[in-house]
């Protein structure tokens, strides 16, 4: 079910964002990968643990070289995403890396995403090489990153979530 939005604000996540942060987070997994990832593990999530980690995470702030952005309809808080330095052994000096996007399932095809993706392209400039993950079965995630420019560049791996070895697929813009 999707929901009519209040005009959507992005701004950098603040560590008293972390609860609302979580929140989207665990709700976005229920549903992005409930055909995916083991069901008694999506059950498991728990926004109240996890927002524990965010709030490490967001009081760290910049000075890991990550950044969070969050977008927020009227009160709510909608989606994220969060930027840093390429994690793999193969980045250049200066890549990025998409760590995570999500966005509250009811919010889905309202472009929020593409203007959190707007945001980070627009922070990186168009020539920073941007990479990231996703797991190979998520078609709609596979399908967005296209859109923007994204595309496979042949990387993959194993990630065990719940239990279960999934395939992700890297993909790069630039």
């Amino acid at each position: 079910m999707t929901e009519q939005l209040d005009e959507v604000t992005i701004r950098i996540a603040q560590p008293d964002d972390a609860l609302a942060l979580a929140q989207v987070h665990v709700r976005s997994w229920q549903e992005a990968y409930a055909d995916i990832v083991p069901a008694a593990y999506l059950a498991s999530l728990d926004p109240v643990a996890r927002a524990e980690q965010w709030a490490t995470d967001l009081r760290r702030g910049p000075q890991d070289g990550v950044t969070t952005w969050v977008a927020v309809a009227g009160e709510r808080h909608v989606g994220f995403v969060s930027l840093g330095p390429a994690r793999d052994e193969d980045a250049s000096r200066g890549d990025r890396e998409i760590y995570s996007i999500y966005l509250d399932p009811g919010t889905w095809g309202h472009g929020v995403a593409r203007e959190l993706m707007r945001t980070v392209i627009g922070e990186t400039g168009e020539r920073t090489r941007i990479l990231l993950w996703v797991l190979a079965a998520n078609e709609r995630a596979r399908h967005f990153y296209r859109r923007h420019g994204f595309h496979a560049d042949g990387v993959e791996r194993y990630e065990n979530v719940g239990g279960a070895d999934l395939l992700e697929v890297r993909y790069r813009r630039n």
